[in-house]
């Protein structure tokens, strides 16, 4: 049973990665629509491993609409949108420590400061996260997620060569890194025992994958090279995050 509650988590960190970059695609394609611009060129990829890459891109790929779409559209129908929103609001609470610490090793201290009053708002008046009652004030909004990888990148690393991890999914040398890093502030990796980690992690990605269901298959229909393109657009899409 952990087993499965860890390749439930693990497959929507790679499902998360292929949401995020088409979150990325979607902003740019619109803002260069508004100042009659080009799509973005795409910065040269260090890909030494793609031969290997590719392999496992074929078996996440096969992950994803075996296992993690059918969960999550079974989820999706069991449980009601209103409740799945403050399912992500808990845990996006109880991540705080991850957005905080990392603003300031950032130098963000303006951005820590919201997040350490915004976990207060939400974890006494939102009852310990469920509902963003922060969320409705526009002074002490978030828009962006911090983690480690980007903080690396802010302390001028560059990101490596790219890989595509099996189950983990698209990511590169710093970001894989930083990820590792952040499992020290995550609050669930503290949890015992590993079978009601493992459980957690899997609801949580599970419920995220749910809004997130045709994102991916989008990208892929579009794309003359599908594994081509989702490494081109995560990598323009760390990019991004690294520069705001």
């Amino acid at each position: 049973m952990a087993h499965s509650a860890a390749l439930l988590f693990y497959e929507n960190h790679l499902y998360k990665m292929y949401a995020q970059a088409d979150d990325y695609e979607e902003e740019t394609w619109e803002e260069d629509e508004e100042e009659n611009l080009d799509y973005p060129e795409v910065d040269e990829i260090a890909d030494p491993f793609e031969p290997v890459n590719r392999v496992f891109f074929t078996v996440n790929d096969k992950l994803y609409f075996w296992v993690l779409k059918p969960v999550a559209q079974g989820y999706s129908f069991l449980f009601p949108e209103p409740v799945r929103i403050s399912v992500n609001h808990f845990f996006d609470n109880i991540a705080t420590p991850i957005r905080f610490v990392n603003s300031l090793l950032q130098f963000k201290f303006k951005r820590a400061g919201k997040e350490l009053l915004r976990f207060g708002i939400n974890s006494t008046v939102g009852v310990l996260g469920i509902f963003d009652v922060a969320g409705d004030n526009e002074g002490i909004q978030v828009s962006e997620d911090e983690d480690f990888g980007q903080t690396l990148g802010v302390w001028g690393l560059g990101p490596g060569f790219y890989m595509n991890l099996p189950i983990l999914g698209p990511s590169s040398l710093r970001d894989a890194v930083g990820s590792a890093g952040d499992q020290f502030l995550d609050p669930v990796n503290y949890v015992n025992p590993l079978i009601d980690r493992y459980a957690i992690k899997a609801g949580s990605g599970v419920n995220k994958a749910s809004f997130k269901i045709g994102d991916y298959e989008d990208i892929k229909k579009d794309a003359l090279d599908p594994y081509a393109a989702i490494r081109d657009i995560y990598h323009q899409y760390r990019k991004s995050k690294v520069s705001r």
